[in-house]
């Protein structure tokens, strides 16, 4: 039987046009989908830099953390984290239909010795729930094991401060609302499967789940005779997505994402409530997706689709400073990610370029910073306007360096890292 893999389909989308309006993101994301794009007030401040928890807390970084990423725990810690006004995490959908919240494709154990690993669709909720520790303190769950990007070793995850594994439903239920959601849609770039395989599930859970539940409209492309397996596979996580966030979000802000570019595109078609944004690492990496390897092509993908933002590796912000303002100015919000948005200078500089959010797994430090940089900057425009200034809350939301200091900043980036 033939393989299917993920549609390689290169953006052909005119380069944006300059002079857009500047995003709010943070009023966008409370507001719906509808209100991105919109115009700023004429003199109103820039908003404050969104901080966002990376996987609740913050990543556990080559197995180490306070607490285990991905879990009502580290979701709820990084709220009590003032300023925080996000968690950023990733779901995928089990075999029998459910999101859960984990980042990994594969997940590990380990039994009488030998290491055993499974992709997370593949299993059920009740065997997914198995790994790891459980909300019954008295059942011992299948310990942990991780496999490590750097080398390919497969070892355990041990965490100081462990906590269930969850569901998207729980999260809703059970994180502090102060909080909003970036709900990253997960999806693993190699994945390939057969007709037969694809037909049987899709026609089970389509039947017994979605579409018979849902108030969604169903869309024209989702035909019964449809041969195109991974749109409908794509369509299938989308539509429980979408299910269980319409049904628990209440008024908690919330974003998608996801790095596959016909995922993000389908989530914009399936609703217009809550804003989608492109993950893209800006070519850092290079991927046979064409949409997938330059900030450029995001930008090019967002205005064909209509998403509102694109969260990139901060690595190509950085490489290309110049790029925020197209962004902007194509009316997309900015976000980005990476280790170097643990380094309170480099989100600094991104404020001052105009970034819109950084995602960061030094919760607490990081929002810190920007408390103690916006603070400085309000307090000494306040300063230099004087009472009275008609022009103080434009001055305000200016950058208090010059564009000769922030390249100068741009350049020891490297240095404050080390």
């Amino acid at each position: 039987m033939a393989q299917l893999k993920a549609a390689e389909v290169p953006c052909n989308a005119a380069a944006p046009d300059m002079g857009g309006a500047q995003l709010d993101l943070a009023s966008a994301c409370v507001s719906g989908a509808a209100d991105v794009g919109a115009t700023s007030s004429a003199g109103r401040a820039r908003p404050p830099l969104v901080v966002v928890g990376h996987r609740g807390k913050g990543m556990n970084a080559r197995l180490r953390g306070d607490v285990r990423e991905n879990t009502l725990r580290s979701f709820n810690d990084a709220a009590r984290c003032p300023g925080v006004g996000y968690v950023e995490f990733d779901v995928q959908v089990t075999k029998d239909g459910c999101p859960v919240i984990f980042h990994d494709i594969f997940i590990y154990t380990q039994q009488d010795g030998e290491i055993s690993g499974k992709r997370v669709t593949d299993l059920s909720l009740d065997e997914f729930l198995s790994y790891g520790a459980h909300k019954d303190h008295g059942k011992a769950g299948k310990p942990l094991l991780r496999k490590l990007k750097e080398d390919g070793s497969i070892v355990r995850w041990d965490v100081r401060s462990d906590d269930a594994l969850c569901t998207l439903r729980d999260a809703f239920q059970g994180v502090d609302r102060r909080v909003g959601f970036n709900v990253e849609l997960k999806f693993d770039d190699d994945a390939a499967y057969t007709e037969d395989e694809l037909a049987g599930t899709l026609q089970a859970v389509l039947k017994a789940c979605i579409l018979p539940h849902t108030s969604l409209p169903r869309p024209a492309f989702l035909a019964q005779d449809s041969t195109n397996n991974v749109l409908m596979t794509l369509l299938l996580c989308s539509l429980v997505w979408v299910q269980v966030v319409f049904e628990n979000a209440d008024a908690r802000p919330i974003i998608f994402s996801s790095f596959h570019p016909d995922a993000a595109l389908l989530m914009r078609k399936l609703q217009d409530k809550y804003p989608v944004y492109f993950l893209t690492k800006g070519g850092t990496e290079v991927f046979a997706d064409a949409r997938r390897n330059s900030l450029e092509a995001a930008v090019g993908l967002c205005l064909a689709g209509g998403l509102q933002g694109i969260v990139s590796e901060v690595r190509a912000i950085l490489r290309q400073p110049s790029a925020v303002a197209e962004i902007k100015d194509a009316q997309l919000s900015l976000l980005t990610y990476g280790q170097l948005n643990n380094v309170p200078e480099v989100v600094c500089a991104q404020h001052l370029l105009g970034v819109d959010g950084v995602i960061v797994d030094l919760v607490r430090e990081i929002a810190e910073a920007v408390s103690a940089f916006t603070a400085a900057r309000d307090s000494g425009s306040e300063n230099a306007g004087g009472k009275g200034d008609d022009n103080k809350l434009e001055k305000a939301g200016a950058p208090s360096f010059s564009h000769r200091e922030i390249s100068l900043l741009l350049k020891l980036i490297p240095e404050l890292v080390q």
